[in-house]
């Protein structure tokens, strides 16, 4: 007795706004990522968890341009990882939600493979280190 296989293949409609809903969560997420993918934020991060810091704190700690600093520092604000307060004419900086950034990092340690040694591959090298 043969059996006949019937297939139907059923079109998935969405809304157009349930996609923009979630291409702006994903938007969002990537945002976050991207923001912790650089040491440099990282080490911002680390050292606000020690309290609120001006930039010029913050330049002086790192040893980085203040132009540099202020740039990451607005990558951090942009996922409100970190917030600012004006007080004068400076810029308060302090973390955006420290209980959740620690939360973070602790699930971030534990999905790093242990290894001796991470080789660190920025997008952005320059272009003969590239080729090296």
């Amino acid at each position: 007795m043969a059996h006949n296989k019937y297939h139907r293949y059923m079109a998935i409609i969405e809304s157009q706004g349930d996609v923009l809903v979630r291409r702006d969560e994903k938007t969002a997420e990537a945002a976050l990522f991207h923001a912790l993918a650089d040491p440099t934020r990282l080490l911002i991060l680390e050292h606000l968890k020690t309290g609120e810091h001006k930039v010029r704190e913050l330049t002086d700690h790192l040893g980085l341009a203040q132009s540099t600093v202020s740039a990451h520092l607005a990558c951090l604000r942009d996922t409100d990882l970190v917030k600012v307060r004006s007080q004068g004419r400076a810029s308060i900086y302090s973390l955006g939600q420290p209980g959740s950034l620690d939360q973070l990092l602790l699930i971030a340690r534990q999905l790093i493979p242990l290894r001796t040694q991470h080789h660190w591959h920025e997008a952005h090298t320059s272009d003969e280190t590239q080729g090296e």
